[in-house]
């Protein structure tokens, strides 16, 4: 470190780690709340030092580099840890510590009277600290660090609650969902090594440029590296743990989903982006895969009935639209929709946190309705929030949703491999997405109480220490939008900020009126699945659901479009049949087969014993014995003969 401020966001992570090494060594020790108190002050500050090195960084075209020290000096490969911050990595610290230092302050209200209140924020400091070590890494083993650092995070907390079996069962769930991504991560590493000579992520983009235009090196490493982010950011085929991720707190679940670990497939594509841009064949793997995601996941969502559920599967979409903006050479405007939806996402999240804990537990949207009466404040950020997710114009998410909308529809990089066709399914997964956002926040916070006999007694506004960060969520949830409004009529901060790292490719701008014509069919899509909702669920108090409650399509939907149980019957099942076999092989052969050979051998050695006496005239008898029968065993054969 020097004397550039900018350099002194490297303490960041320390301190968070350091936060949760003194809560899960001395935390049991420490009179709640102080375990929280300590916690969330070292991600505030780790946000003030964030803050200060993003404001100090200036215009600069480099880099500032922090080397930490040698790790496994050899001949060739430099393995060095250290630090690389520049515009990308500054802006994905002040999304993790300044989202992050919100939900551990929400934290303190959720989780206060649990048994293991240590313990979560000792476990929630070092999911901080893991994240900021993968965005600030300058290598991708030292990001490989930080990718399976958060991956341990999200399982002790995910897991938390671990006396009720669903819990334990949903994190070992993401955990070896994600150990299939890590495995793309550690082959393109070893392809990475083996192309370029290092792994270093500024050598390995300075290197890649040098190759052909989509050679086949850069292609594979892509993949892999697409594999990975697939199993970290739930895209599809590794997007089933997620879902089943709401086991954990609820200001777990967002973390997770708006400031950590699901952006970490977003940020590892847009890292690459030298690479990728080489590559059209990956990029176009990378695009169609977010693209079938948003879609898949914005039907699902239209048919869950948990209140996280719901968000869960919409953060499965719009990560979608995330891996579609790099896919197509806008890696600004996927970093751009990353900070939105931290926003949006967190508020959303800790406002259903928020519900559940004024209903004492219940988390089914069937038995909630007229909420915004008995929680005026939670309702009205959770509008905000739903509002900005739908895509309403001059709200946060109208802004980056739109930018991914024009330039999958212009971009050259895909031009031949669909572009025009993914724009459709975008357009398509945005209408379903201001669809069952308005279902949810209707469900929850309008029309007639359902609420149980229970619930009714126990159904309270949150306390402030909750309701300031959605109050903060939801200022921000309308602000960051501005700051990446349309470049061809208005200032745009964002794109020239985030350029020297991460240049968009393969874009040829439009028309002025077609970019207008663009823009009013994002408004209109979000108008229809609003409208549609608002008809549905308010007017007509769902009655035209329930005639449809039966049918394929609905059932397909509830049923998370039938990939768990696709994964039951071809990985599970054949799993647990191989396992119960093997132990009948180790039950039944090995150990009953090897007691009897014990026990045949035991009476072999005693049999032996009888006859080890240790006395010579013993042996001398039996000696006698023995030439006796032999010799008339010789004689009766010459009588025969």
């Amino acid at each position: 470190m020097t004397g550039d401020p900018v350099s002194w966001a490297a303490l960041a992570p320390l301190l968070a780690l350091f936060g949760a090494l003194v809560n899960g060594m001395f935390g049991r020790r420490l009179r709640e709340p102080w375990p929280g108190y300590l916690a969330s002050g070292v991600v505030v500050l780790g946000f003030v030092l964030s803050l200060l090195a993003f404001a100090t960084f200036g215009q600069r075209e480099v880099g500032v580099s922090v080397r930490l020290w040698e790790f496994l000096p050899v001949a060739g490969l430099d393995l060095a840890v250290g630090f690389h911050l520049d515009q990308l990595s500054l802006l994905m610290m002040l999304i993790v510590t300044g989202v992050g230092a919100l939900i551990h302050v929400y934290s303190l209200g959720y989780m206060h009277g649990d048994g293991g209140y240590a313990r979560y924020f000792a476990a929630l400091n070092l999911f901080i600290a893991a994240m900021l070590v993968l965005v600030m890494a300058d290598s991708y083993l030292l990001m490989f660090v930080g990718w399976e650092g958060v991956g341990v995070c999200s399982f002790l907390l995910i897991g938390f609650w671990y006396r009720q079996q669903r819990n334990p069962d949903a994190a070992r769930k993401a955990f070896i969902v994600n150990r299939i991504g890590d495995t793309g991560f550690l082959l393109a590493m070893f392809l990475m090594y083996r192309t370029f000579g290092t792994l270093t992520i500024a050598d390995v983009n300075a290197a890649a440029t040098a190759f052909a235009f989509g050679a086949g090196a850069l292609t594979s490493i892509g993949v892999l590296l697409m594999l990975a982010a697939a199993g970290k950011s739930a895209q599809l085929p590794l997007h089933v743990w997620l879902p089943d991720a709401m086991a954990g707190p609820t200001p777990v679940s967002a973390l997770i989903h708006a400031a950590t670990m699901v952006t970490a497939g977003v940020y590892l594509i847009a890292r690459s982006a030298p690479l990728f841009a080489q590559s059209p064949d990956a990029s176009a793997v990378v695009a169609w895969v977010g693209g079938l995601t948003a879609l898949l996941a914005a039907l699902v969502a239209l048919a869950q009935t948990d209140i996280k559920r719901i968000l869960a599967y919409s953060t499965i979409s719009q990560l979608g639209f995330m891996f579609v903006a790099v896919g197509v050479g806008a890696y600004w405007v996927g970093i751009f929709h990353v900070l939105t939806h931290a926003c949006f996402k967190g508020l959303l999240f800790l406002t259903s946190g928020s519900v559940i804990h004024g209903l004492g537990g219940e988390q089914d949207v069937r038995r909630m309705g007229g909420l915004r009466r008995f929680m005026p404040l939670t309702a009205l950020t959770a509008l905000v929030g739903t509002l900005a997710i739908a895509g309403v114009p001059l709200l946060a998410g109208f802004f980056s949703k739109d930018a991914i909308l024009l330039h999958t529809f212009a971009s050259t990089l895909l031009a031949d491999h669909g572009a025009g066709v993914l724009y459709g399914v975008l357009l398509l997964s945005a209408t379903l997405t201001a669809a069952y956002m308005g279902r949810w926040y209707l469900l929850v916070f309008e029309g007639e109480p359902r609420l149980s006999v229970e619930a009714r007694g126990k159904v309270h506004e949150s306390p402030r220490v909750m309701t300031v960060p959605l109050l903060v969520l939801a200022a921000a949830s309308v602000l960051t939008g501005y700051l990446g409004l349309p470049a061809f009529a208005f200032p745009n901060w964002i794109a020239p900020w985030l350029e020297p790292a991460t240049a968009t490719v393969g874009f040829a701008y439009p028309p002025l009126w077609a970019e207008w014509l663009l823009i009013g069919a994002a408004v209109l899509a979000t108008v229809i699945g609003l409208a549609l909702a608002w008809w549905v669920y308010l007017v007509q108090r769902g009655v035209p659901v329930a005639r449809l409650a039966s049918g394929r399509l609905a059932t397909f939907a509830r049923s998370g479009a039938g990939f768990d149980a696709l994964y039951q019957q071809a990985v599970v099942g054949p799993a647990e049949g191989t396992s119960v076999a093997l132990a009948v092989l180790d039950r039944d052969v090995l150990d009953r087969g090897l007691a009897a050979s014990v026990t045949t051998t035991g009476v072999l050695a005693r049999g032996v014993m009888l006859l080890q006496t240790g006395l010579v005239r013993n042996y001398a008898l039996a000696m006698l014995v023995g030439a006796v029968v032999l010799l008339f065993v010789v004689v009766l054969a010459g009588v025969r003969a």
